[in-house]
């Protein structure tokens, strides 16, 4: 009995199809006794032929619920056997398909007002869902197997109906018409904006009122700028809350740097644990935008910090970037526990912190305030070196010292343990997002390793995930190059080379991004309304052709879009590129007003349309050097190109190449002010 019970189930992995794939998240599941299929057309072919609802289960690597469902169910016997007989089941990375990502998680919201990860829909066989949730434990997932399928089978039209209408509202959910009335963007509009968004934001502990904390870099980059150009110190105060905060939390790992996905706490204390390079690309930027603007040294430290995490856990040798570390990890009885690698027991740090324990317990709060679970301790800090240090009648340099000696010791002893599965696909959008990290952390320290790594990584993308015919690839894993890329990759990617052509003054970037958005233009664009789809004209069609307007913990691809014509307009003084702009946003106007939270980078464009906006030109010999100076200061209202010839190829700096001279010319819209050769008499020029 027992060799036929090994016997079976060996002969259901054999139908497994995942190990053929390359994703992490589909070979974790590439054992399951669940017939586990990729989406292609041979799958959907194959429901429509036996006539079988689909189950569409959609994660990531580093999701810990995801693990939790799939030792629950997934590698469950009696699941399995559900699911292979009743459905034909498909595994989606949402990393690499983010497009069918969007269309069920869509669902999902439609049918339970909520989303998450891991995501399982229940479709008819032409991929129409008819059910949806986020995590189910083993009991709750059998019922639902069981119902759906007893309702296919004994009632069709039942379901069939029901996935018509809820399809009819996913293709409605997301349906932008053009606006025809003239724009007006208006001051006043975005301050109003503003004060409502006050409302939810916590004063205490920065970010919003919620008990689950995201860091949401593009919110966050928003109001550093409206603080800073309208003047607000309330807002402003907000902004510097919430980056100090988060930095003292334990979602920021106190002791190899870098930071979680998100906070179960109000506090920024306890994460779930995986580490994702979107978000450690985005919060170095912002970072080190809010170090130009306030010299913060705790801002350094973190872009330092992260930095090196990067470098050292996220950084392929041929300079492309890897997509996360996972949650979860193996503790001392060789088991995969959530947080794992990050805890410490107070036993454990006694015995590693001989010399200066009880002031380690107090800057890292191994008491009630920094304990977890058990007894589990995560790193958290709650006082500035600057207070701790006068408190305890200590230098500032002693005290780095000793910080710098603590983190050694932990550092040496976390080595000894697991260390979380890294997630090894590269993802061109997260790779995008860490080149202009890189970019603004250079602006911020003028450290000349991260301009190298910027670009080693630029250069990568354009030999290996750029054609000649202009498309992108989105993937890119074992020295090869896969799936169509989305708007989303465009959209950084344009971004990623205008950034690092203001930082490099080599317009080759410049040029790039142009051609870049040229081609998205042409094969994303919907003329009807002047938005960006998610995918292209030439991808495999879904339910729904998706557009995204809402700005997330990465923004939307229209809204990055639209930012970048803007900018481009102005390099290549093209009026249509800020037609467009303009039309998208007048488009979405009402809805960016009324929730700001959920579309602030739609808001940075409006400001560059109610407050003045600078060209900043600078050529000569010295462009470099000015560059650099005026890089040391925070100025969001401002684009920068230069050269150091006389250069032609780029509009805005014609007829502006005067021999042995370096200038500076402040413009706006074309016209420009009396060209400056001191960079502090430019900065005069710019207003706020």
């Amino acid at each position: 009995m027992l060799f036929l019970s090994c016997h079976k189930k060996e002969a259901i992995k054999l139908q497994n199809e995942l190990a053929k794939e390359t994703s992490p998240y589909l070979l974790q599941h590439a054992n399951n006794p669940v017939n586990w299929k990729a989406w292609n057309d041979k799958t959907l072919q194959l429901a429509k032929k036996e006539n079988k609802l689909i189950v569409i289960s959609i994660g990531y690597s580093a999701c810990h619920w995801c693990h939790v469902m799939e030792e629950e169910s997934f590698e469950n016997d009696s699941i399995a056997k559900i699911m292979n007989d009743n459905f034909i089941s498909i595994k989606v990375d949402r990393e690499e398909r983010p497009d069918i990502d969007n269309v069920y998680m869509n669902a999902v919201q439609l049918m339970t007002g909520s989303g998450g990860w891991p995501l399982n829909c229940i479709a008819l066989p032409d991929g129409r869902p008819i059910f949806g949730g986020t995590y189910f434990t083993k009991e709750q997932w059998e019922k639902v197997l069981l119902d759906l399928s007893k309702l296919y089978n004994e009632n069709p039209e039942k379901a069939i109906d029901f996935a018509t209408k809820l399809t009819e509202g996913i293709q409605k959910s997301e349906l932008i018409t053009i606006r025809k009335d003239k724009a007006d963007f208006k001051d006043t509009d975005i301050k109003n904006a503003v004060t409502n968004w006050q409302q939810n934001l916590d004063t205490i502990y920065g970010g919003s009122k919620r008990d689950l904390k995201f860091p949401m870099p593009n919110s966050l980059e928003f109001l550093m700028r409206y603080g800073h150009q309208f003047n607000d110190p309330k807002i402003n105060n907000h902004v510097e809350t919430t980056l100090t905060k988060m930095a003292f939390g334990g979602i920021y790992d106190q002791i190899n740097g870098g930071f979680s996905r998100y906070a179960t706490d109000k506090k920024w204390h306890i994460p779930h644990f995986e580490k994702m390079l979107y978000d450690n690309a985005q919060l170095v930027s912002l970072y080190a935008k809010a170090y130009q603007k306030d010299k913060n040294e705790l801002y350094k430290t973190v872009i330092e910090e992260t930095l090196s995490f990067v470098a050292q856990e996220l950084t392929d040798q041929n300079g492309a970037f890897f997509s996360s570390l996972d949650a979860d990890s193996k503790n001392t009885q060789n088991q995969l526990e959530e947080g794992a690698y990050y805890y410490f027991t107070k036993q454990e740090l006694q015995a590693l912190i001989t010399d200066d324990y009880a002031l380690f317990k107090e800057y890292y709060n191994i008491n009630d305030f920094g304990l977890w679970e058990k007894d589990r301790y995560v790193l958290i800090r709650s006082t500035a070196d600057k207070t701790f240090a006068n408190k305890h009648k200590i230098s500032a340099d002693a005290l780095s010292s000793t910080i710098k000696n603590w983190k050694a010791i932990l550092k040496k002893a976390r080595k000894e343990k697991a260390k979380p599965n890294l997630d090894n696909k590269v993802l061109t959008s997260w790779n995008a997002l860490m080149i202009k990290g890189y970019t603004d952390a250079y602006n911020a320290l003028k450290n000349e390793a991260y301009l190298k790594t910027a670009l080693k990584n630029a250069n990568f993308i354009l030999n290996n995930q750029l054609q000649k015919d202009g498309t992108l690839y989105r993937n890119y894993k074992n020295g090869k190059s896969t799936i169509n890329a989305y708007s989303e990759d465009y959209a950084t990617l344009i971004d990623a080379f205008i950034n690092l052509y203001e930082v490099t003054l080599d317009d080759k970037w410049l040029h790039e991004s142009r051609k870049l958005m040229d081609f998205t233009l042409e094969n994303y664009f919907n003329n009807e309304n002047n938005m960006f789809y998610f995918t292209s004209n030439k991808d495999e069609k879904l339910i729904s052709r998706k557009v995204k307007v809402d700005d997330n913990v990465i923004a939307s691809p229209n809204s990055i879009l639209a930012n970048c014509l803007f900018k481009l307009s102005l390099y290549y003084s093209d009026t249509n590129f800020n037609k467009i702009a303009n039309q998208m946003l007048h488009n979405i106007k009402d809805d960016v007003l009324t929730n700001p939270s959920s579309y602030s980078n739609w808001l940075n464009l409006m400001t560059n349309y109610t407050r003045p906006f600078y060209e900043l030109a600078i050529v000569g010999h010295n462009a470099t050097l000015l560059k650099n100076e005026l890089k040391n200061y925070y100025i969001p209202n401002i684009i920068i190109a230069g050269d150091f010839k006389e250069n032609n190829t780029i509009p805005l700096l014609k007829d502006k190449f005067i021999t042995d001279e370096t200038f500076m010319y402040v413009c706006n819209l074309g016209t420009c002010k009396l060209p400056q050769t001191e960079t502090q008499k430019a900065i005069a020029l710019i207003d706020k």
